[in-house]
């Protein structure tokens, strides 16, 4: 094997995602973990644009970085290395948060001819396919969205009940309902509305806490169990989580489609039971559909 070649293999074989661009950041190389993370084969991007309904980074406020500060642009333009840590969008609609490092891509003459981008999944993924596990082997799983069923979410809340009243351990939940679900599945069929419930759970699943959970209560309902927690880190979390729905996206016969989330969240105190701890962050989401939308209410 050549120098060439083995220097080739190695680069392929990362476990980080690995691709070059030239200087109109066209995508000229693209790595197996490139596909792996991000579920897009070489194929479908080598000599497409990263911005071009494939990767579309945003950051923690939904800045779309495509348009705005891009780090593999800045390197391009400055010829320094940079790193961030994002949000990148997978093929089936989602976002993962990763952990991005770039620079400039340079000849022999050290002139720069496009930009290279190291890039790694920072999702607790060990965490969520442990959790995967227990779930199927209990039965407690949506079939569906692979969250963690009605069931399951109800046996959680009961053991989070038990720990604040024995150790003062606090939580909260988050109710969250898929805003205009109904007029989504009306206009574009079951079968893309099943891809949205899906990409909104993986979005919800690969962007948790490794000791938080969220399940599927029905329909388009989700709730999350969120422990241990501030409320100002609370409102935070909710927030992030519902701006990354908001600019996550399928593509069906070459459109965008994507949906937005309104969010009720509450913290537990002392006269609470499931029930009532449920029925307040039911309220507080329909305050948030009632205030317009895609928004959070915390009560």
């Amino acid at each position: 094997m050549s120098l060439e070649n083995n220097y080739e293999s190695i680069i392929d074989n990362l476990h980080d995602g690995l691709y070059f661009v030239d200087p109109d950041r066209i995508i000229t190389y693209w790595n197996k973990a490139a596909e792996q993370i991000s579920g897009f084969k070489a194929e479908e991007v080598i000599g497409k644009s990263c911005a071009e309904n494939i990767l579309t980074h945003v950051d923690c406020h939904g800045n779309n970085m495509c348009k705005s500060i891009c780090p593999l642009a800045t390197s391009i333009d400055d010829g320094n290395p940079h790193s961030d840590e994002i949000y990148m969008h997978h093929k089936n609609g989602h976002r993962i948060p990763i952990s991005v490092r770039v620079s400039a891509l340079r000849d022999s003459n050290n002139k720069i001819i496009g930009g290279i981008e190291l890039f790694s999944d920072i999702s607790n993924q060990a965490a969520n396919e442990l959790r995967l596990k227990e779930l199927e082997k209990l039965a407690l799983l949506d079939n569906l969205t692979q969250l963690a069923n009605r069931t399951y979410i109800e046996r959680d809340l009961k053991i989070r009940f038990e720990e604040y009243k024995r150790f003062n351990m606090p939580f909260g939940i988050f109710y969250i309902d898929i805003d205009h679900f109904k007029k989504f599945n009306d206009t574009y069929g079951h079968d893309i509305g099943d891809n949205v419930l899906k990409f909104v759970a993986s979005t919800f699943v690969n962007n948790a806490r490794p000791f938080d959970l969220y399940g599927r209560w029905g329909g388009e309902e989700f709730i999350g169990i969120i422990r241990n927690i501030s409320i100002n880190d609370f409102e935070q979390l909710g927030n992030r989580l519902r701006v990354l729905v908001e600019n996550s996206y399928v593509i069906h016969e070459n459109e965008k489609l994507s949906v937005s989330i309104s969010i009720g969240g509450t913290i537990v105190n002392d006269n609470d039971t499931m029930d009532s701890l449920i029925k307040r962050a039911d309220t507080l989401l329909y305050k948030s559909k009632d205030c317009g939308r895609n928004r959070l209410t915390i009560g």
